[in-house]
């Protein structure tokens, strides 16, 4: 899901922040037991998780597709001391292994995980939220988004993962590839809101950074 040679690619990883000891521990975990683990966000995209959560200092975040947990810890390293991350997914098989890994953290109090649909989630968490990570089903991005823009502060900010869908946004249109439409969908809708300001960084599958204005 790389767009820039390896070499280069290679060199960027060099020079930027190395993961923590922990996630290393979560990575090959979730390799060993866990179907499709290329989920994961990765060493590199989960430091520029970090950088931007530790930027931004939110005091609740909402994220939005748990998976083994990788990107919530990252996404926790920049939460203020009294602060919440509330994560939600759909899978609860995956529930335990998520917290064996939250609570080795130290992030273990602050984070609340859910188990369901979103769409029928988020409605329920009675918060406002600095930081949205959206990484779910492609085909309800749009619905999400809908859901959340009312739920972010003022300069909140909403990340948004595999915006550019293995490059698909940019090839002809299958007919019955829903999740590239739903892409392409969600990808305008951020484009022409007039609440943001948005930009897409050419991160591993593509990642877009919505500021609410």
């Amino acid at each position: 899901m790389n767009f820039l040679p390896e070499k280069l690619y290679n060199y960027i990883v060099a020079h930027s922040e190395q993961e923590p000891r922990l996630l290393q521990q979560l990575t090959r975990e979730t390799y060993q037991k866990v179907l499709q683990p290329i989920m994961l966000s990765g060493p590199y995209q989960g430091r520029v998780l970090s950088m931007i959560s530790k930027l931004i200092s939110p005091k609740n975040i909402l994220e939005l597709g748990t998976f083994t947990g990788y990107s919530t810890l990252c996404l926790a390293e920049g939460l203020q001391k009294s602060g919440e991350i509330h994560t939600i997914d759909i899978n609860e098989e995956l529930v335990d292994f998520q917290r064996k890994y939250f609570d080795k953290s130290g992030f273990g109090d602050q984070i609340f995980q859910h188990t369901g649909n979103a769409l029928d989630i988020i409605p329920t968490i009675d918060k406002m939220f600095d930081l949205v990570f959206i990484d779910a089903d492609k085909p309800n991005y749009s619905g999400y988004f809908h859901l959340v823009i009312d739920k972010l502060n003022s300069g909140g900010v909403i990340l948004s993962d595999n915006v550019l869908w293995h490059g698909k946004v940019v090839e002809p249109l299958e007919d019955r590839d829903k999740s590239t439409k739903a892409v392409l969908d969600y990808n305008t809708l951020l484009k022409n809101d007039d609440r943001i300001e948005t930009v897409v960084l050419p991160i591993r599958d593509g990642l877009t950074i919505s500021r609410k204005i």
